[in-house]
């Protein structure tokens, strides 16, 4: 535990750690609930999280699961959101004097690629601050739960499948195919609605090796008007999140398409549809051959 210098230091617990990844993605883990229920807690513990709102006033309510089947119900009101530099927020229960309620600061500060964490809990008193350290253990529970973060975004980034092409067409064009519905499902998959807004959920069915229908659970995460478009990508009765995201650079006329698929390691590694081979196969076909088609007309 590292000491505070300010009067407040007696009623505080400071953990850091220095992450092994960069701050977007960091932040992203941290502050979406596909991500964070994975890593969430100290070793030994699973999460299910009912809501998560990450914005001034958002809450975020989930059931932590101990190791011995206890359930430890959570209540956190976030108070500040700086992305992708700060948060802030207020962890307690429904009872608005709950007498064990504190308030957590976490900062997170880029360094050479990697991301400084510290997570800052302070006490309504030193005596509460004590009794947390002796009960329940939460320094060392914190510096686990740093650790569970920084071991899921290494496992998360690796491996990723990048794929890249240059199309012979404005990038307004490609941005069309690749975010309205009926140019999509001329050369991706048939989708029922699709809308390039972040929060919007689309889902459609995919084909595997053996003729298997594969439900994907998709919500878009973010977009920049004709320059990139990213999302979850997940798989109905599947354990795995993974996020694709789609970036187009401007080559004198031209556009460059840069697809990226990372998390390819969290899917069921027995099922070979879910391997990366798998997954670099099916984004070859369809960048170099079925948009290539597509954009330009054959």
């Amino acid at each position: 535990m590292n000491t505070a210098s300010t009067d407040t230091a007696n009623r505080e617990i400071v953990i850091t750690r220095l992450v092994n990844a960069p701050r977007e993605l960091v932040w992203k883990v941290w502050t979406r609930a596909e991500h964070i229920q994975n890593w969430w807690g100290p070793d030994g513990f699973t999460n299910t999280i009912h809501e998560m709102e990450v914005k001034p006033g958002g809450i975020w309510r989930f059931i932590m699961h101990g190791p011995d089947g206890t359930d430890y119900p959570n209540k956190i009101v976030f108070t500040e959101v700086i992305k992708p530099e700060r948060l802030a927020y207020t962890h307690s229960s429904d009872d608005e004097n709950d007498p064990h309620a504190f308030r957590t600061t976490v900062l997170f500060e880029a360094k050479e690629g990697k991301t400084f964490v510290t997570l800052r809990a302070l006490f309504t008193t030193a005596a509460e601050k004590e009794r947390v350290l002796r009960e329940q253990g939460a320094e060392e529970g914190g510096r686990q739960t740093l650790k569970s973060l920084d071991e899921y975004v290494q496992v998360f980034s690796s491996q990723p499948v990048i794929i890249e092409r240059l199309f012979d067409a404005p990038a307004e064009k490609v941005w069309k195919a690749l975010t309205d519905r009926d140019e999509m499902k001329k050369w991706y998959f048939d989708l029922e609605t699709f809308t390039p807004v972040t929060g919007f959920n689309f889902q459609f069915y995919g084909q595997g090796h053996k003729g298997e229908q594969y439900l994907h659970l998709c919500e878009i995460t973010e977009v920049i008007l004709h320059k990139k478009i990213a999302y979850t990508w997940m798989y109905q009765g599947y354990k795995g999140v993974s996020e694709v995201s789609f970036e187009l650079f401007d080559e004198q006329g031209k556009t460059r398409l840069r697809l990226t698929h990372e998390g390819l390691a969290f899917f069921p590694a027995a099922n070979p549809d879910f391997a990366e081979s798998s997954f670099r196969e099916g984004w070859s076909q369809l960048i170099h051959i079925s948009l290539e088609n597509y954009l330009s007309g054959k």
